[in-house]
């Protein structure tokens, strides 16, 4: 097939979610013609985020309206080196997204910063508990970053995504109600934190009781009406329960099609194209150079599009896949533990308790909002005494109530049947009356957990396509139930008519069918190695210097919090290096 090339642009992006949209409006802040690829449709808020369209249950939880169609591109699973990898054919254990927005669409609104111990992670668990305390097949990383460098970013993410919250600490000084053991931050949250449901005022309660340390979720679904530092416009949450899956038909959840694209859509030197499959980078004869991107376009022609710069912000799990398939740096062998692309594979460690109660306590779970609620960090960072816990990570618990509906699933007591009259009697006594809390806890990285180019299956496109080698290990296994037994303790004192957790058992392994979370990181993470990393502080590649790869597979593990914080700094962070910095001087920023 021959290729369509296209007039040389200053930067092509690759995908549009919230990488995409931050570096495309940073980067034409600078005055870069600036060539958005994304493989999905436009999606704009008044079209398409639009009631009762976007509030169609059938439609978001079950067609999967905002997610990419695994029939087109999907990856194959295995949960060992030594296993046959077999396709994710039906949207269970994440939810990549699709069309512009990606996954900023339809996530919750969960908004957290990492902690500062989770930026020197390796060296502050050596220096804890010693070097022999790490496990020989784990391989976690620091970040090759501070929080300290981090936090102005971290702060004017939030102030874009109009993040309802309460501060815990400010320049240092701790602040009531918030959490107390968070860094410090330069100021309050944009917005004051939501109203509280029924199963969150309980969590303050039962926790407080335990001599925990309670304070809201950092949401970004807007407390109040907010207009953000672009100028774009938010209203607040209505506690519609639809968050998770779908648009925000109220403005009120932050999204980049609701807090940046507003601005990039006026600007001329800014081109979106939608339907865009991005098939490969293209490399110089050198291989040390891109030129640009190949793709196809929405009647399937073969397009090359010349770029002096390309940053991959597609999802982390095709980031890594574009850099397999374009040959960027040297894939990862697990028997000799050399090469930097696809290791490092992390995911994160979900844990769910239902509480149920009798009749006279009305929890009303179609209420709902993605990121509201209340969490403790006691368990998290370094107030967790790992030795005495017996696992490496750590995590939270929280109170969220996102919204749930008849296809969405409802959860009934231990003993009700699966299916009949009884059920649904189960069911009837059930939906208005429980609520669920939630521990979140860290997944390291291992030496056997990495993705790879599949031998077998191809995509759409002729592809191979993305392997992922990934299992439970005994850590997160003891993470776990420590975790799922600290939330069944905190709850007894709310008498509670039935509990039950979910806590993973020894030799459980890894659930593709089962949702747990989009939280997937790692497979290009940044470092101060090349030897270990794939990309540089700046996430830039330490093999093809106007490559950048922005995402959570910079993560060389996962913390315990939701990567969408931590995801949205590291994306100013780069704009920044690549504005002040490497437009003066096209290169290396760090010496290899």
């Amino acid at each position: 097939m021959s290729s369509t090339k296209k007039n040389k642009v200053d930067a092509v992006i690759v995908g549009m979610g919230w990488v995409g949209a931050i570096l495309a409006k940073e980067l034409t802040d600078a005055g870069l013609h600036v060539v958005a690829l994304e493989r999905g449709a436009d999606r704009s808020t008044q079209t398409d985020f639009s009631y009762p369209r976007v509030a169609d249950e059938l439609a978001g939880s079950v067609h999967r309206h905002y997610l990419q169609s695994l029939s087109k591109e999907t990856v194959t699973v295995r949960h060992r080196v030594q296993d046959i990898a077999v396709p994710y054919r039906q949207m269970g254990s994440f939810k990549p997204g699709i069309g512009v927005g990606g996954a900023g669409s339809h996530w919750s609104g969960c908004h957290f910063r990492a902690l500062p111990e989770d930026f020197n992670f390796r060296s502050n668990i050596e220096q804890r508990y010693g070097k022999k305390f790490i496990p020989g097949n784990m391989t976690i990383q620091d970040f090759p970053v501070t929080y300290e460098e981090l936090e102005p970013h971290f702060d004017h993410f939030e102030a874009v995504c109009g993040t309802s919250g309460k501060a815990g600490v400010i320049n240092g000084q701790p602040v009531a109600g918030g959490n107390p053991f968070e860094g410090s931050r330069q100021r309050e949250f944009p917005l004051a934190p939501n109203p509280d449901y029924l199963g969150s005022e309980l969590f303050y309660k039962a926790a407080r009781a335990n001599g925990y340390h309670p304070y809201p979720i950092p949401a970004s679904n807007a407390s109040a009406s907010y207009v953000n530092p672009y100028g774009c416009q938010m209203g607040p949450c209505n506690f519609c329960g639809f968050c998770s899956d779908y648009g925000c038909l109220n403005y009120a959840k932050a999204s980049p099609n609701v807090c940046i694209m507003p601005v990039l859509r006026l600007r001329k030197q800014f081109e979106l194209r939608t339907h865009a499959q991005v098939l490969k980078v293209n490399l110089d004869s050198t291989r040390k150079k891109a030129t640009g991107v190949t793709y196809l376009d929405e009647q399937g022609r073969e397009i090359e599009q010349p770029a002096d710069l390309v940053l991959l912000c597609a999802f982390s799990l095709f980031n890594v896949h574009l850099m397999l398939l374009s040959g960027i740096g040297r894939p990862y062998d697990p028997m000799t533990g050399n090469g930097t692309v696809g290791r490092n594979y992390s995911y994160q460690n979900i844990n769910r308790v239902n509480l149920f109660f009798d009749e006279t306590v009305h929890a009303n779970g179609f209420i709902g909002i993605g990121g509201g609620g209340a969490a403790i960090d006691d368990f998290n960072g370094n107030q967790l005494n790992n030795a005495k816990a017996g696992f490496i990570g750590g995590g939270i618990i929280w109170a969220r109530q996102p919204g749930a509906g008849p296809i969405r699933g409802i959860a009934t007591p231990p003993g009700t049947p699966t299916w009949g009259s009884d059920w649904k009697k189960g069911i009837k006594q059930a939906f208005r009356h429980s609520f669920y809390y939630e521990a979140q806890g860290a997944c390291m990285s291992y030496n056997d957990s990495y993705l790879s180019l599949d031998p077998t299956y191809k995509d759409d496109y002729g592809r191979p396509l993305l392997r992922m080698t990934f299992d439970w290990h005994d850590n997160e296994i003891t993470a776990s139930q420590f975790y799922v037994n600290k939330t069944l303790d905190m709850s007894r004192m709310l008498r509670p008519k039935a509990m039950k957790g979910d806590a993973k058992k020894p030799g459980d392994h890894y659930n593709v069918t089962q949702y747990q979370s989009t939280h997937t990181c790692g497979g290009a993470i940044m470092g101060d190695n090349p030897t270990t990393s794939a990309l540089n502080r700046y996430l830039q590649s330490w093999d093809v210097s106007n490559v950048f790869v922005i995402g959570a597979n910079a993560f060389p593990q996962n913390n315990g919090y939701n990567p969408t914080g931590m995801v949205g700094a590291l994306a100013y962070w780069t704009a920044k290096a690549i504005r002040e910095s490497y437009l003066a001087n096209p290169g290396p920023l760090v010496s290899n």
